[in-house]
């Protein structure tokens, strides 16, 4: 009996992650080229922003003035630092569950100080539950290749306070515009580092469905006017302040915002916007998905690629894999145990079943950085890594004898030989 319990117990080692120092910045051997960590030392800082007006919809109640109260929001923004900045830190924060403590290692120094310049702005929006920690791995690696990048917790809708989902679906896209006006705000030395005026958001799910309505897709009659479920129905139609053709609308859409990438966007399997609403988005847009999402559902993100005409627009596909497709950071090691308050071990939040998650988020990483040098820095040969075949079995990969692409190599832009398989990339133009 004692072996077959150290057995047991040698097993459970095993079945552990062995980066136990749950790294969030690793990039494989095999990751496309634009993945790997770019020139700059990366800063973070922790911060809180303040919404002292924000209307509370969880205390809003069929009649009367919906009451306002504080919305409060942590923060951490990550940045390019000084030369000489010594790399590696950790992030204390919590699992899926809300209560299972996990620390994050990365490469960006606590408070250093910010490199000289002014570098455009991303932000990250994580989902429904999730916490500013979600997409750490896609923040770091940005702000070494140039960039401010903001990552904050949106009340009601994190891991430890998790409330009902009215809240998230009228606060989300209006969050996302207070933070931008929050880092255009600052007057320290990030704030003079930052260049609000360029912007993109990184949405992932629930955020994906605020970027696609902070981008200009207001919602659809449909969602304002329907009778259920009630989980989908805020009270005193609040949701019509987000609504297509609204002032609201109109005004909570930014110039500054030039380019969403949004992960997994739900919204519209239910309908919460039309192809004329969709028509109305006109921010460059970077779509990606699992083929077999079944949470926003893989069939609904093709209809926002092919409803949204007024741009042109992207489709990054991940065969087979779900809702989890290149937004979460790697399960921390101790998602892979059991959790009492799940009923589950919460390493199904972070995970797919078929794909890498490293590798899902090197590919995120890779075109990510195309996209926004492309859109925030205006780098136009960056648009040749999005300019690809739609599946990678049909390229071609062709070198000449020093190694360089030869004239009828047609394999995608950054990938090495046939580490594209699984893939797929469509984009289709303004007004197709």
């Amino acid at each position: 009996m004692k072996h077959l319990l150290l057995a047991a117990a040698t097993a459970m080692v095993c079945a552990t992650p062995l980066a136990a120092q749950n790294r969030i910045d690793m990039i494989r051997p095999d990751a496309p080229e634009l993945a790997a960590f770019g020139p700059h030392p990366v800063g973070v800082r922790a911060t809180t922003f303040t919404d002292p007006d924000r209307i509370d919809v969880l205390a809003t109640t069929a009649e009367g003035t919906p009451p306002t109260r504080d919305r409060v929001m942590k923060a951490e923004i990550w940045y390019p630092a000084a030369e000489g900045t010594e790399a590696g830190t950790t992030y204390d924060t919590i699992l899926r569950d809300g209560v299972t403590p996990t620390t994050l290692s990365g490469r960006a120094a606590r408070d250093a100080a910010p490199a000289e310049g002014r570098f455009p702005l991303v932000i990250l929006s994580h989902g429904y539950p999730g916490n500013r920690y979600l997409m750490s791995h896609l923040a770091e690696n940005l702000a070494s290749k140039g960039y401010v990048v903001l990552s904050a917790d949106h009340p009601d809708s994190t891991y430890d306070d998790q409330q009902a989902f009215t809240s998230t679906l009228v606060n989300r896209a209006v969050d996302q515009r207070f933070l931008l006006d929050s880092m255009a705000g600052l007057e320290d030395e990030i704030g003079a580092i930052t260049d609000a005026d360029r912007t993109g958001v990184v949405g992932y799910s629930m955020g994906g469905y605020g970027a696609m309505i902070f981008g200009g897709a207001g919602l659809s009659q449909t969602a304002i006017a329907r009778t259920e479920p009630e989980r989908f129905i805020p009270p005193q139609d609040l949701l019509s302040r987000l609504a297509a053709g609204s002032d609201a609308h109109a005004e909570l859409v930014d110039p500054r915002v030039k380019a969403i990438i949004a992960i997994a966007p739900w919204g519209r399997q239910h309908d919460f916007w039309d192809a004329e609403g969709l028509a109305a988005f006109e921010k460059p847009l970077m779509l990606v998905s699992g083929s077999d999402d079944d949470v926003s559902v893989y069939d609904a993100i093709r209809q926002i690629f092919d409803q949204t005409t007024g741009t042109t627009r992207h489709l990054l596909t991940f065969e087979y894999a779900n809702h989890n497709a290149a937004a979460p950071m790697p399960a921390p090691a101790e998602a892979w145990q059991y959790s009492d308050t799940l009923g589950r071990a919460p390493f199904d939040h972070y995970a797919d079943p078929v794909w890498d998650s490293v590798r899902m988020n090197n590919i995120l990483q890779h075109f990510a950085t195309a996209f926004m040098d492309l859109h925030l820095k205006d780098e136009t040969a960056k648009g040749d890594y999005l300019d690809l075949v739609a599946n990678p079995a049909d390229g071609v990969w062709s070198m000449d004898e020093a190694g360089e692409p030869a004239d009828d190599h047609s394999y995608w832009m950054g990938f090495g030989d046939r580490t594209a398989k699984g893939l797929r990339f469509e984009t289709q133009a303004a007004d197709q």
